[in-house]
């Protein structure tokens, strides 16, 4: 790949990432805080997006693959998604905020495939490439967070509007920067087929229809660690202060793990299969479980972290190349989107409402037994594991 190419390319998967992790991690504080929010309202809130990612990736694929180029299509819904952002910033009630990020979901949902779509349109080895220009989605999170924090030491803390203005002025960024992405076509005039159509007929291959199954399983059980580790490492006797940084190894180990896949990831791939590497990502969950189950040693759980970046490196970072080499070239955009719509919406979606109810009953006098909540994702992983190895070929 052109060294240009790949700078071009790796700007855009950092800006993507920048924007989303600019406010997703901290906003939370700002609803449950200043804004005086429920718990239920904060998770609605945050919900719109994985309702964005169920309905609008389809669409906003069906569009990439047949009448506007890839990169308009990102300038248009990031520049309104900007200004959305910059909008909810100034909102301090449940409705008016709720609407506004109900809007951006919209806006912001469908470029998490297109993303994909439009690099894997101009990598020639994707399986060698691809993870070289991911990773930038994982150091802009990272950065981004560091440099809010910063900036939030500097000026004080405020009352966390900042978080939005930053996500929505990265996202203009993003939509100006979109218009110097290279040009990313329709691949073909259209015809009497929706892409979106031919998208759903993969399902009649039985190994993609497992690894969607997978995937939506995984994105559930994703919420036991997202809704569920800050507490649960409290409780352990990790410092507040100190647990997003305990969690940021999970981010570390997920750069490592993609950058080794930028190097070795044709090789992996080609000697063990997407069977297996899917397998041992969905396996570190197993294990990060597992250990969360434990409880101990505390040093073992706060280890355990790495493994949750090793599995979202090997199983959804995988995934898109995956798909990227299942799908027809002419249905790309729209195959990425149908990923995107199981493991982002769908299952995110669902994963919250499950996680929650699993969370509330199992709970006495106010306090989470941890253990048997954990032994859920356990079993739910361990299932995965079991029907890769046993019915998924790729």
């Amino acid at each position: 790949m052109p060294t240009l190419l790949y700078i071009r390319l790796s700007v855009m998967m950092f800006l993507q990432f920048a924007v989303w992790g600019a406010w997703s991690p901290v906003l939370a504080a700002r609803l449950l805080g200043p804004l005086k929010m429920s718990g239920k309202q904060t998770g609605w809130i945050y919900g719109t997006i994985y309702l964005g990612a169920i309905i609008s990736p389809l669409i906003a694929g069906q569009v990439a693959d047949r009448w506007i180029a890839t990169e308009w299509f990102l300038a248009a819904a990031h520049l309104a998604g900007g200004v959305l952002l910059i909008v909810a910033a100034r909102q301090k009630t449940f409705w008016p905020l709720f609407a506004v990020m109900g809007l951006y979901a919209l806006t912001f949902a469908p470029t998490l495939a297109l993303v994909n779509s439009l690099m894997f349109s101009h990598l020639t080895d994707p399986q060698a490439q691809a993870f070289g220009v991911m990773v930038w989605g994982v150091i802009a999170w990272v950065l981004v967070g560091w440099l809010l924090a910063a900036w939030r030491r500097a000026r004080g803390s405020g009352e966390g509007s900042d978080c939005l203005v930053l996500a929505g002025l990265l996202a203009i960024a993003m939509g100006l920067y979109s218009l110097t992405l290279p040009h990313t076509p329709p691949p073909g005039a259209p015809d009497a087929v929706l892409p979106f159509v031919k998208a759903f007929r993969m399902c009649s291959d039985a190994s993609f229809v497992v690894f969607l199954a997978v995937a939506f399983v995984v994105a559930t059980q994703l919420q036991f660690y997202f809704l569920g580790t800050a507490q649960y490492l409290g409780g352990l006797g990790v410092q507040t202060r100190n647990v997003p940084a305990v969690m940021t190894i999970a981010q570390a180990a997920q750069v490592i793990a993609s950058a080794f896949m930028a190097f070795y990831g044709a090789y992996v791939l080609g000697t063990i299969g997407f069977r297996w590497t899917f397998a041992a990502g969905v396996a570190c969950w197993l294990l990060m479980y597992g250990a969360y189950a434990l409880m101990r040693p505390r040093g073992l759980v706060v280890a355990s972290q790495a493994l949750h970046g090793l599995a979202y490196a090997f199983f959804i970072g995988v995934g898109f190349v995956y798909v990227n080499q299942a799908a027809p070239k002419d249905i790309v955009g729209s195959a990425q989107a149908l990923y995107t719509v199981v493991l982002f919406g769908f299952g995110l979606f669902l994963g919250t409402q499950f996680t929650g109810v699993v969370m509330d009953r199992l709970q006495v006098n106010g306090r989470f037994r941890w253990r048997p909540i954990f032994l859920v994702p356990c079993l739910l992983t361990l299932a995965c594991v079991v029907v890769l190895a046993a019915l998924f070929r790729g």
